[in-house]
């Protein structure tokens, strides 16, 4: 295996490019390294970009935050205005792993593994998060919604990688929040998952919101019919109820040792309401 620190992403993008063989990046490494160990995968290129302008550094942007692909989530967690603007998306990066686990994993490692039930997705693809991607080709930006295709695969092609992802600003009332089943207390793979992210008018009346939900399909689905069912509503019981219909009427799950089909679906919309009256209450809204 050959260990390759480039000095820029343009080196990188050349090196993947024109690898035969298996190549992998290192940023924060928690899945590399346990595949390494796990003898699952035998790279004959690994590439450290951690090191790279940008990688490990939060950046105002536009009213928002641009974050380096290689902050770690221990890092995104005591940073107080990402916080503030979007506790939701801290609150899935969060919950990754154990402590020693957040001092390395990212948010963009978990969106890049592909994972369906990946805990930092759901609430990057209601805040509308954007992935810059450096390539052979130059670079581009990609919503995180189109960045995972199916369990393991993502859309990016040969010599491409994440190096930061942005969170774009928000009005004044507006909210978000994470919320996942796991069958232990801590340190589990979601069994179903769900995320809203709403803003509302000065009376309280939702004006946008976007429903993610995870674990219970190929990828972190974003229900479109489920924020179109709370807008213009104060969560009453009539919103919630379409928006939880919308939620498993969406959900195409597995039925495997951790849970069933019914089981994950039923539960998705009963994450995805806690969300939403917790999102509500975050933006402003009175219950």
């Amino acid at each position: 295996m050959r260990y390759v620190k480039p000095e820029s992403f343009e080196a990188a993008a050349t090196l993947l490019r024109d690898e035969t063989g298996i190549s992998r990046i290192l940023a924060g490494g928690t899945d590399v390294l346990v595949q390494l160990k796990a003898e699952m995968v035998e790279p004959d290129l690994m590439v450290d970009l951690k090191h790279l302008p940008g990688m490990r550094e939060i950046v105002a942007e536009d009213g928002g935050f641009r974050i380096g692909a290689a902050v770690s989530g221990a890092e995104l967690g005591e940073h107080d205005a990402v916080k503030a603007m979007w506790p939701g998306v801290v609150e899935g990066v969060e919950l990754i792993g154990s402590s020693q686990v957040q001092s390395r994993a990212t948010m963009a490692g978990n969106l890049c593994t592909g994972s369906p039930a990946g805990d930092a997705v759901p609430a990057m693809v209601t805040a509308e998060a954007v992935a810059r991607v450096h390539g052979p080709d130059g670079v581009r930006d990609v919503p995180v919604v189109d960045i995972p295709t199916g369990p393991g695969k993502n859309s990016l092609s040969k010599g491409e990688f994440i190096t930061s992802i942005y969170l774009p600003a928000r009005p004044a009332h507006a909210g978000d929040a994470y919320l996942r089943f796991i069958p232990r207390t801590e340190m589990d793979i979601a069994v179903s998952s769900a995320a809203v992210s709403l803003a509302l008018d000065e009376d309280g009346t939702v004006t946008s919101a976007r429903v993610a939900v995870g674990a219970v399909a190929p990828t972190v689905r974003l229900v479109k019919d489920a924020g179109a069912a709370l807008v213009g509503s104060k969560l009453d019981d009539a919103a919630i109820a379409a928006m939880v219909h919308a939620v498993e009427a969406a959900c195409s799950p597995i039925t495997d040792k951790r849970g069933t089909i019914e089981f994950r679906t039923k539960t998705a919309g009963v994450l995805a309401k806690r969300a939403a009256l917790i999102a509500y209450g975050r933006a402003g809204g009175q219950l």
